[in-house]
Parts: structure tokens; C-alpha cells; sequence
């Protein structure tokens, strides 16, 4: 045992400080590279993370805002409302499952579609959100896109897509919804096959039901960097092939490498982008 020890030092005017609770808005994480970040830094950076570019999801108005013209935005087919046809019951309802999507993103729907300006150049627009059960296609879904593309065809109208949808076919609906895949594809076929131009701009995630059916169509597919992008989820093609998967599968630099996607454009450049591509067809259909 030492005979010395250091004595303990006391001070009468030592207060411990208490720990500063840091607001939940002030600050966040980026699902990626985990780093805090502050949020006024994130959003002006339109939801990207300013570390490692990782492009985090945003909700459908916001991309609408960040897309088209000021004030250009007039939203169609809002009066199609999402019914409960088979009444279906379970650990919780349709009807309740619903009302809680409602309340979380203040949308009706997992899609908005309408009218805008990009650039002056006026187009028919349809936005989906993952935020509204997983963005997945119920049949209002599916007749509001229908309907959408219908107009552009009948007003001469580009038709642009962005894609935001992790679910597929809502099973809430069961066949309802199911049958939307070839509805919305049918309509794409009919509207290029009149000489409509399609941009389907793919977001992450844009998966299941929605990529197999009009997000996979466009005459020009774009995508933002990293999005997910595919049929069935990586972990469960590794669970069912029993085998490793490629470095970056379903990623949208897997697929452009492989062919499926024609672009990557990162989201602050995606409005001059499609600019740019509308000016383009625009330029050649006043030609022909």
C-alpha cells in the first residue's frame, strides 16, 4: 500500500454542468454515412447528405417544388378517393391503416398527379411517396396515373414520372390493385405509341409493383445516385438463391453499368436536366 496518496482536491464553487438536451430538429442523421449533420445545412442541400452525397427521401411536394416552375403546379384527379372494397380486417384495418397514413404525410394517396411548368414548358406530372404506406399501387393509384397519361395524350403533353415507391401491389386491395399494373402500362402504350414523349425519373426506393409496371417504361430512365431499384429486395433474392449477391446490387450505378437505366443525374441537377431533355424533344417535334 502507498504511503502517499494524492489528495483530493475540492473546490466550494465546482457545479457539475448539466448536459444540454440538443433539439430533434436540430440535427440529422445521415442514414448512410451515420454522421450528424445540421438540418438546416441538409435541406438546403435538397435532402442530401453534405458528407457523402447520399440522397435521402423526400416527400412528394417537396420534389414537385423543387422540379417545376413556381406557382406551375395544378394538381388533377385529387377527387379520386382510396375506398375499402374488400372491407379488409386483420391486426389492424384498411380504413385504420388509411387514416394513419393521412394523418403521418397529409396526402389521401401515394401519388399526385397534375399539370405543371418546367421552364415554361408545360407537362403532366406524377408524383409518388413512399411515405403513404410504402408507396404502393392501390387502385387509385393506378386510375389516377391512368387518367393522368390519358391527358397528355389527348393535349399533346410530355409525361414525367418520379418514383418513390418501396411496395408493390397493395394487398389491402388484393386483384384491385394488382390490376393496376397493366392498366398504368396499357395507358403507356397507347400514349407513346401516339408519339408522347415519357421521362420516368426513379428515386429510392422504386421497387415491386411500380418498376414492373410504368416506372420501367419510360422512353428515358433516370435515376438519382444510390436508389434502389428493382423487383424483389436483395435480401430476399439472397435467401432464396442461397448465394452473394454483386457489390452494389439493384443500386442505379449497378444498372446503368448492366443497361436497365439510361442516366444518373444528381438531384440538384435534375430540373436543368430535364430541361434540357424537353427542350430537346420540343425542338424536334416543331421540326417534324
Amino acid at each position: 500500500m502507498s504511503i502517499f496518496r494524492p489528495k483530493k482536491r475540492f473546490s466550494l464553487f465546482h457545479k457539475k454542468e448539466k448536459k444540454r438536451d440538443v433539439p430533434s430538429d436540430l440535427l440529422t442523421k445521415c442514414p448512410s454515412c451515420h454522421k450528424l449533420i445540421l438540418s438546416r445545412q441538409i435541406e438546403e442541400n435538397l435532402s442530401v447528405c453534405t458528407n457523402c452525397g447520399f440522397h435521402m427521401q423526400i416527400s412528394a411536394r417537396r420534389r414537385i417544388e423543387i422540379t417545376v416552375d413556381e406557382g406551375s403546379f395544378d394538381e388533377m384527379f385529387a377527387e379520386i378517393k382510396t375506398t375499402d372494397p374488400l372491407e379488409f380486417s386483420g391486426p389492424k384495418t384498411y380504413k385504420d391503416k388509411l387514416k394513419e397514413a393521412r394523418e403521418q404525410t397529409g396526402l389521401d394517396e401515394a401519388i399526385i398527379t397534375g399539370t405543371a411548368s418546367i421552364n415554361g414548358r408545360r407537362v403532366a406530372l406524377a408524383v409518388t411517396d413512399s411515405r403513404f404506406i410504402m408507396g404502393s399501387m392501390g387502385s387509385v393509384l393506378g386510375e389516377r396515373f391512368t387518367r393522368l397519361t390519358e391527358y397528355a395524350m389527348e393535349n399533346s403533353l410530355p409525361l414525367i414520372s418520379i418514383s418513390a415507391s418501396g411496395g408493390g401491389a397493395r394487398m389491402y386491395e388484393g386483384m384491385f390493385s394488382l390490376m393496376q399494373m397493366a392498366k398504368t402500362s396499357a395507358a403507356v402504350g397507347r400514349y407513346q405509341k401516339n408519339g408522347g414523349i415519357y421521362i420516368s425519373v426513379l428515386t429510392n426506393p422504386t421497387m415491386a409493383g411500380i418498376l414492373a409496371s410504368f416506372a420501367s417504361l419510360g422512353d428515358l430512365l433516370i435515376a438519382e445516385p444510390g436508389a434502389l431499384i428493382g423487383f424483389a429486395g436483395p435480401r430476399v433474392i439472397k435467401r432464396t438463391i442461397n448465394q452473394d449477391l454483386p457489390e452494389g446490387f439493384q443500386r442505379s450505378e449497378f444498372l446503368q453499368k448492366h443497361g436497365l437505366i439510361d442516366m444518373i443525374v444528381e438531384r440538384k441537377n435534375m430540373r436543368d436536366t430535364l430541361i434540357r431533355l424537353l427542350e430537346t424533344f420540343w425542338y424536334y417535334k416543331d421540326r417534324n
